[in-house]
């Protein structure tokens, strides 16, 4: 069969869809890659692992309906010239347009990934509520052309529900993204206590809350190490250079921007932190729980499924520095308690979130195997 696993950002695709894309193939399948970054880039990067890569148009954060048309028309075009047999499709706008132009060409086995309903659904105002009520409606078009849709967490799944936008037997949840237990090995923790964040650099994911915690934190403990990891982004919610510029002046935070290769970084820390206001579930925790650390997350959507609180790490409420610096105080002052719980998040990650098995969820959703 013919796949297609189509993204808004094309980056994506390597860091969270390539071990899929690879299960696909070493089932027979062929498979299409679909994101918005130039082939001449890309190409060549997915041939290596024998997959087709193609660039479509995609305006992310835009409101601009005619950038939307635009998209939607080369998609539908795509369809009419490649006839996939399957689609995956993640990302809200890429959801949207890839299933109703499977839908115009006949295509009726669209699988969505719902990973994280982001900041609309979760926001407040004027625009807000605008653009919701709009995303509501083609959401719901989108999954009737679906023929399952996948979450991972039941949160997500309760609201898109209740909202009436999809039947519960369209619905299948899986344990994330997973990750790769043979690329992301246990490492013993560093001698001195580290924190680590790593994501895009998003008010949404809570990285204020981070860089005050961190303020905090290393006026009682200078010694402590603060790392951080991620790119600026072009999200309404992203962080600005300069609001992060006063926290390295200082000494705060050691920013090492996007990295392509993350590991080095969580062999250096000993805690990771993501105070994030919603997630699908954090590639970035499971990845550090698959290295053996300690978790610090926040009670929110997607982020709670990857922490027993007290057992492989901490959940605090959201928005809440005063107890994310309690906490970090407490695991500085507690080795003992961080290498328990740093082994239980090595457990978790081989039992509930291995991708061997979260691949084979899908493709069994996707009736491919």
């Amino acid at each position: 069969m013919k796949i297609a696993v189509i993204s808004s950002h094309t980056k994506s695709l390597f860091s969270f869809r390539m071990d899929m894309m690879k299960d696909f193939i070493k089932h027979g399948h062929s498979v299409i890659a679909l994101g918005h970054e130039s082939e001449s880039e890309w190409t060549s990067k997915f041939e290596i692992h024998g997959i087709r890569y193609k660039q479509i148009f995609v305006d992310r954060n835009g409101l601009n309906p005619l950038d939307d048309l635009k998209m939607y028309k080369e998609l539908k075009r795509f369809m009419k010239e490649e006839k996939p047999d399957k689609i995956f499709v993640y990302h809200a706008k890429t959801i949207i347009y890839a299933s109703l132009a499977a839908k115009a060409n006949g295509i009726k086995e669209v699988y969505p990934l719902v990973a994280g309903l982001g900041s609309i659904f979760r926001g407040h105002g004027i625009k807000n509520y605008v653009v919701k009520t709009i995303l509501k409606i083609y959401y719901r078009l989108a999954f009737q052309a679906s023929k399952k849709v996948f979450f991972q967490n039941n949160d997500d799944i309760s609201v898109l529900v209740n909202y009436g936008l999809l039947p519960t037997e369209k619905v299948l949840l899986i344990n994330g993204s997973g990750v790769n237990l043979d690329e992301f090995k246990p490492e013993p923790l560093p001698d001195k206590p580290a924190f680590l964040f790593i994501g895009r650099l998003l008010k949404d994911k809570g990285i204020m809350e981070y860089l005050k915690a961190c303020k905090t934190v290393k006026q009682e403990y200078p010694e402590v190490r603060c790392m951080l990891v991620g790119p600026y982004d072009s999200n309404p919610s992203a962080l600005q250079p300069e609001e992060l510029e006063e926290y390295i002046n200082q000494g705060i935070v050691e920013y090492y921007g996007e990295q392509q290769d993350v590991r080095p970084f969580l062999k250096q820390c000993s805690i990771f932190v993501l105070p994030s206001y919603h997630e699908g579930i954090p590639k970035a925790v499971l990845e550090a729980m698959a290295v053996s650390r300690a978790i610090i997350t926040t009670d929110a959507p997607g982020c709670r499924e990857t922490v027993i609180d007290g057992d492989n790490g901490y959940l605090v409420p959201i928005k809440d520095v005063n107890t994310l610096v309690e906490k970090m105080k407490y695991l500085i002052n507690n080795k003992n308690v961080v290498e328990k719980m740093a082994n239980r998040s090595l457990d978790i990650a081989k039992d509930k979130f291995d991708v061997k098995q979260v691949n084979k969820s899908i493709m069994e959703g996707m009736e491919l195997l």
